[in-house]
């Protein structure tokens, strides 16, 4: 979902319309290029009982049928003089004299954006005539996000998808609770009692996993009861409840792209050292911002164990430092180059002082070789490390669990707001 929110932060930034459109029928356009034979539909007469029916188009339940379906549709792209982006293949791009035409497509949702409204209603007008196309107007919801326009700029939330959250969770008349997870309190695999039945712990924390899309503010808890899911306990389940009153009080939060934004991407990056009781590995945060839009952000448990807080921290700025790569190579194919450095903020300085100094370091020579590529970074100008203190590190929150005032100081600098008449 980074592509949605960047293309959304993008065209708040520049006032662009967003478009919306949806395909009727769309896996039955597919072109097959396999022989494939069906059994007679029951009801309908035949002269032998081995008749079969030769396939010449996909139908839906083929296993061919999304890919065949996506081929059709990006063929027909490059024949409008698109361009299939490098950086993500649902991305399709389009320059002309008066600027740039964006179209990202999830399976039959599409979204067409940019500068060139004239080139835009040719686009959809030649859609329509390959495609049984629907025109669904501006872009008000798309894959259960939903878009609000206001003059300072575009708010986006899933009101609607906490809601229901909430009533399958059966929490509709719980008190809300001001925090997502409890201050200094460790979750571990084997503590108290199984449940006797999972399917409703995993039912919750996978609709939790999809509103992170808009909710930065649960990632790291989320992050963390999603560890339990082979083998949920009651203890666990509870942690659960409690995020879900987390957002019965906060449903209609979400985040804001301000509008005139500057498009200049920056980075904040934090770990935090032997977090998880059973494994002791750290846990890696970090969050990326186009302006003052938040884009991308990840909370993810590291793969090997580090040996002090300098080598958890480094671990996580690499893991950082490949998202800013990607990013910025997206960005310039948006037309958004990043002539400057991007900053890297982070809080260690003797992470910083190991990837700006390309010496050989006694402390640092077991770490896998992979997360060194920050050092090229840095040494080619991509990147740039500046030393931010703790007090205004925004990756705290993807860490760790923190206090109610200074979980709703982080809430203020992510850009999350709690309704759009608060903006």
């Amino acid at each position: 979902m980074t592509i949605v929110r960047t293309i959304l932060a993008l065209a708040a930034s520049k006032s662009w319309p967003l478009h919306q459109m949806d395909v009727k029928n769309a896996f039955l356009h597919g072109d097959l290029k396999e022989e494939v034979y069906i059994t007679l539909p029951g009801g309908m007469s035949t002269l032998s009982p081995n008749t079969v029916c030769k396939l010449k188009r996909s139908l839906y339940g083929l296993k061919q049928a999304p890919r065949v379906w996506f081929e059709k549709f990006r063929s027909t792209l490059l024949g409008f003089s698109f361009n299939q982006s490098q950086y993500d293949p649902s991305l399709f791009l389009q320059w002309t004299p008066k600027g740039i035409v964006i179209l990202l497509v999830y399976v039959d949702d599409i979204v067409v954006t940019g500068f060139d409204q004239d080139v835009i209603s040719r686009i959809k007008q030649m859609l329509n005539s390959t495609f049984h196309m629907k025109e669904l107007g501006h872009l008000n919801y798309f894959l259960g996000l939903e878009v609000h326009y206001h003059l300072e700029g575009t708010f986006v939330n899933q009101h609607k998808y906490i809601q229901d959250l909430v009533q399958l969770a059966g929490l509709t008349n719980a008190t809300p609770v001001d925090t997502p997870m409890e201050v200094n309190v460790k979750y571990r695999q084997h503590e108290g009692e199984l449940l006797d039945d999972p399917t409703q712990y995993r039912k919750l924390v996978g609709s939790l996993i999809y509103v992170t899309i808009t909710r930065p503010d649960i990632s790291y808890v989320v992050h963390t009861v999603s560890k339990f899911m082979q083998s949920p306990r009651h203890f666990h389940f509870s942690a659960v409840q409690r995020i879900i009153k987390y957002l019965l009080g906060t449903s209609s939060r979400g985040l804001f792209f301000p509008g005139n934004s500057s498009l200049q991407l920056q980075a904040y990056s934090d770990a935090d050292w032997a977090g998880c009781p059973d494994t002791r590995r750290s846990t890696t945060g970090w969050c990326m911002f186009l302006g003052n839009a938040p884009i991308s952000w990840k909370c993810k448990k590291q793969h090997s164990v580090s040996k002090s807080s300098t080598e958890a921290e480094y671990r996580a700025m690499s893991a950082a430092c490949s998202e800013i790569t990607w990013l910025r190579g997206l960005l310039t194919e948006l037309g958004v180059s990043q002539a400057q450095p991007t900053p890297l903020h982070t809080d260690n300085t003797s992470a910083i002082q190991i990837a700006a100094n390309p010496v050989y370091h006694e402390r640092t020579k077991h770490i896998e070789v992979n997360y060194h590529s920050i050092r090229e970074a840095y040494d080619r100008r991509v990147i740039t490390l500046p030393h931010v203190s703790t007090v205004v590190q925004i990756g705290d929150i993807f860490t760790k669990s923190l206090p109610r005032q200074r979980h709703n100081f982080l809430l203020g600098k992510l850009m999350l707001v709690d309704s759009p008449a608060s903006i």
